[in-house]
């Protein structure tokens, strides 16, 4: 076969992707980045730079959009570990990596850079200087204008090659696979940035999605707030797939309930969607660990659930 092309796993959430992103990272030619990188489709990422720098832009829309990846490239991702995996994205992509990518990624976004005066506290009412302490100046950025996305796409293309591209290279594989499960609603996005890829989206079973997030520390705790958290997630991806041109891309779905029912089988062919021979992986799906919420709800919340969800549970490929 050829090379394989470089991987994206989608979900809702507590669908599955990580499970599938580790089976896939132990295939010999995948390099799994052991992270969510956060950076590419989250706030302040390059997918809010993207419209910033090309069809939103002005100066301050574009100062703010660079102030924000900075916040995010330089504070957040350096400072934040990972609960699960124990490190940072710096740390999980490669420090000189990440680094060089970052690095040169400002010479290339930015075209000057000044100093604008900050009038001192009480300017205008008082005579009475700047405290010791107080900035009188703060550094603005004119950010380069791209008339041309493609150029922008190209730029930011580069600085994942070196990241991810670089962490495939020192495991000695050629292609790499990130997951974030909101690539899901963002796969226009991540197609312009890198046309090759596959994006592999992983479904289960609503209802077990929604009993999953409600004992996550990160989601609501109620069934309620789940459903005003998760039907919007849906009705987005539902809608853009209606209209999606998904024949003409590297695309699959797959349920995680099918991985776990027949999982040789189901195995082999997606190791074949996303370009690689089959292998025995140590890692599986398992029914138990799907269905072990089954049980969860009492009949009238399970029917506040499906009413809720009535046309997504079906749309999704369930009944």
């Amino acid at each position: 076969m050829n090379l394989p092309s470089p991987i994206f796993v989608a979900g809702t959430g507590r669908s599955g992707t990580s499970q599938l992103a580790d089976i896939l990272g132990e295939h010999p030619e995948i390099h799994r980045i052991p992270i969510e990188t956060r950076f590419l489709v989250d706030p302040g990422g390059f997918r809010d730079l993207a419209d910033a720098l090309t069809v939103r832009y002005d100066p301050y829309v574009g100062d703010d959009a660079l102030r924000r990846l900075s916040d995010l490239l330089t504070v957040r991702l350096v400072g934040r570990k990972d609960i699960d995996r124990g490190h940072t994205v710096p740390e999980a992509i490669g420090e000189r990596h990440y680094w060089n990518a970052v690095g040169r990624l400002w010479s290339e976004l930015v075209a000057t850079t000044f100093d604008e005066s900050v009038p001192a506290a009480g300017s205008g009412h008082t005579d009475w200087a700047a405290g010791p302490f107080e900035r009188q100046s703060r550094r603005r950025a004119i950010p380069r204008y791209f008339g041309d996305r493609s150029e922008l796409l190209k730029t930011l293309r580069r600085s994942v090659d070196e990241m991810f591209g670089g962490a495939a290279a020192d495991a000695g594989k050629p292609a790499w696979c990130e997951k974030t499960p909101f690539n899901l609603l963002c796969m226009e996005f991540l197609w312009e940035l890198v046309p090759e890829a596959t994006i592999v989206h992983i479904k289960r079973h609503p209802v077990a999605v929604v009993a999953s997030h409600v004992d996550q520390p990160w989601a609501p705790s109620t069934v309620e707030g789940v459903l005003a958290w998760l039907k919007p997630i849906y009705d987005r991806w539902l809608t853009w797939k209606a209209t999606a041109d998904l024949g003409s891309r590297r695309y699959g779905e797959v349920k995680a309930e099918d991985l776990a029912a027949d999982w040789p089988t189901r195995r082999e062919a997606l190791f074949e969607s996303v370009g690689v021979d089959d292998f025995a992986t140590t890692s599986t799906f398992h029914l138990r660990g799907l269905t072990h919420r089954d049980g969860q709800f009492d009949s009238t919340t399970r029917t506040l659930i499906e009413r809720t969800l009535a046309d997504v549970i079906p749309a999704m490929g369930y009944t």
